[in-house]
C-alpha cells in the first residue's frame, strides 16, 4: 500500500530548495548552556523534527555513516524504516540519543558498567541493552534488549535533543548493500522514499564508519559484536 505523504510536501526538499527560516549559528539552551551550530544547521533540524513528530521518516548525518531515522516510539515510522530498507523486522534498530540521561526513561536497571562503554572516548559506540520501555515495539528485540548510542557529533546531537526522544539510527542502504559513508554515497531509490533529506554537512567527502557494537547481559556480561 503506497504511503501518503502529503503532509511533508513542503519538505521535500531534494532539489535544494533553500529554507526561509534565518538560521542563526548560536543559540542557548535552558539552564545557560550554549550550542554552537553551523549556518542553516538549526533551520535543518527544526525542519526534520517537524517531520519526524508527524511520523515521517528521514535522512541525516550522524556521528558514523548517513543515516534512516524517525521517531523510536512511532511504531507506524519505524515499519517504514523497515520497508525502505528491505529489511526483516526480527532485526532490531539502533537508536541514537543525545545524553546519558535520555537511557533511563527508557532502559530499566541500567547495569553501572553501561554508562563507561556509552561514553567511550576513542570511538562511537553502540550499547545493546536488556529491558527497554517505552519504544515502539517494533523497534525492540525479541529478548527485550535495544542498541542505543550517544551521538556526540553536533549536528545529530542537537537532532536528538530537539525531538527529545530516541531517534532511530540505521544506515541509508539497502539491506546487504554498502553503508552511505557520505551523501553522495546514497541511492537515488533511498531520497525518493524518505520525507524528508537534511540539507546539512551534504558536501563532506570523508571515511566515515559504522559503530563498535557491544552487548551488555544484565548480570555485566560483555559480548563484542562488532569492533
Amino acid at each position: 500500500m503506497a504511503y501518503n505523504n502529503d503532509k511533508f510536501k513542503d519538505s521535500k526538499n531534494k532539489k535544494g530548495v533553500s529554507f526561509s527560516t534565518p538560521a542563526p549559528s548560536l543559540r542557548e539552551r535552558a539552564g545557560g548552556e550554549a550550542v554552537l551550530l553551523k549556518d542553516g544547521w538549526a533551520a535543518d533540524i527544526a525542519e526534520a523534527v517537524r517531520v519526524m513528530r508527524q511520523g515521517g521518516v528521514i535522512l541525516y548525518p550522524t556521528d558514523t555513516v548517513w543515516g534512516i531515522g524517525c521517531d523510536a516510539t512511532n511504531a507506524e515510522a519505524v515499519k517504514r524504516v523497515y520497508e525502505i530498507k528491505k529489511r526483516d523486522d526480527s532485526k532490531a534498530l539502533i537508536c541514537l540519543i543525545d545524553s546519558d540521561k535520555r537511557i533511563s526513561r527508557y532502559i530499566r536497571n541500567v547495569p553501572d558498567v553501561a554508562w563507561d562503554l556509552l561514553n567511550l572516548p576513542t570511538k562511537p559506540t553502540t550499547v545493546i541493552l536488556d529491558n527497554a520501555s517505552g519504544l515502539a515495539k517494533n523497534l525492540v528485540a525479541e529478548d527485550g534488549s535495544i542498541a542505543m548510542r550517544i551521538t556526540r557529533e553536533a549536528f545529530s546531537k542537537e537532532l536528538c535533543y530537539r525531538m527529545q526522544k530516541p531517534i532511530v539510527s540505521t544506515s541509508a542502504n539497502i539491506s546487504g548493500e554498502p553503508a552511505a559513508q557520505n551523501y553522495r554515497d546514497i541511492a537515488p531509490e533511498l531520497l525518493e522514499a524518505v520525507d524528508y533529506v537534511c540539507k546539512s554537512r551534504r558536501n563532506e567527502h570523508e571515511p566515515h564508519v559504522p559503530s563498535s557494537i557491544i552487548k551488555l547481559a544484565g548480570n555485566g556480561e560483555v559480548t563484542v559484536i562488532r569492533k
